[in-house]
């Protein structure tokens, strides 16, 4: 199967790569610096960037998929475009390059709690974008992952720039709900959505086998570098007048926008990696890719 990758190169994008192309996949990876990734050999790479559709369109020609998992992290204030920007009109172009060169599937990365009116800049674009792969004319899947963990992930890394060890404030005490799903897990679940065309006009929730709190990740975090963390509650409102001003500062990495997604949780109601014949006990757990015994 010929498969375009467009945001190949990125944390997510490397594990579907190597797993598409040890299926067996004629894979090609779209991204605006391929070169810097580290593919598995025989893996072709175009670069162009989604918001340029006249970069991208070419390399749609003769596909018989493609997955967009181009994104700008939830968990970062953007620094250059903006989620606007890259999640709906970088979907849009995709979209139309899939159309216009006749790509007949898609398959499309969103993210728990995708809503057009949504309370941050990243749920709503991701919403408005879901909307954008449901009108066209394709054979999309829709895929909303918990946040996602591995090496090279940002999750472990956020909070750890959010904290700091042996004691630490959090927003709420950290109670905000994860259901973080290692890398591992999560490509060949999209391998299985472009290679079965079973998944087609469906939107599935994915997370990992446990709940955790950002308090929990917390102290996982901290544990597997041999160190103890006491968590101190910071009230809501306070942790909200201090990442507002924080979006003032240029070189701040959050702002208001990551204040309002620690109001909601992160989780799955019904966790539809089931629909794939995997059973959430089964997969990874952050404790166990961090080394560390899970208790708290």
């Amino acid at each position: 199967m010929r498969t375009l990758i467009v945001g190949g190169s990125g944390f997510v994008g490397t594990a579907l790569t190597e797993e598409l192309h040890a299926r067996g996949h004629d894979v090609t990876v779209l991204a605006r610096s391929p070169e810097d990734a580290a593919l598995p050999a025989g893996v072709e790479t175009v670069a162009g960037d989604v918001t340029d559709y006249e970069s991208i369109s070419d390399a749609f020609e003769g596909r018989d998929a493609a997955v967009n998992l181009v994104a700008l992290s939830p968990l970062f204030k953007p620094s250059g475009a903006s989620h606007e920007e890259i999640h709906l009109g970088g979907t849009e172009n995709v979209v139309r390059a899939c159309e216009e060169r006749g790509v007949p599937k898609l398959v499309q990365m969103s993210a728990l709690g995708a809503d057009s009116d949504g309370t941050t800049a990243y749920i709503r674009a991701k919403g408005q974008a879901e909307e954008v792969v449901r009108d066209s004319k394709l054979d999309w899947v829709l895929v909303r992952p918990s946040v996602v963990f591995g090496d090279g992930g940002e999750f472990v890394s956020f909070t750890k720039t959010l904290t700091t060890p042996y004691v630490t404030g959090l927003p709420g005490g950290g109670k905000t709900r994860f259901q973080p799903i290692w890398v591992g897990d999560l490509a060949p679940l999209l391998a299985d959505c472009v290679a079965d065309d079973g998944h087609a006009g469906r939107t599935y929730e994915l997370g990992g086998p446990e709940v955790l709190t950002l308090a929990d990740v917390t102290r996982l975090t901290y544990r597997a570098e041999g160190k103890s963390v006491v968590v101190l509650p910071i009230p809501m409102p306070l942790a909200g007048i201090g990442l507002r001003f924080a979006g003032l500062v240029p070189f701040a990495p959050m702002g208001a926008d990551q204040y309002r997604s620690l109001k909601f949780d992160n989780t799955v109601a019904e966790n539809d990696v089931r629909m794939f014949d995997r059973d959430p006990d089964d997969l990874r757990r952050l404790a166990d890719y961090l080394g560390v015994a899970e208790s708290f």
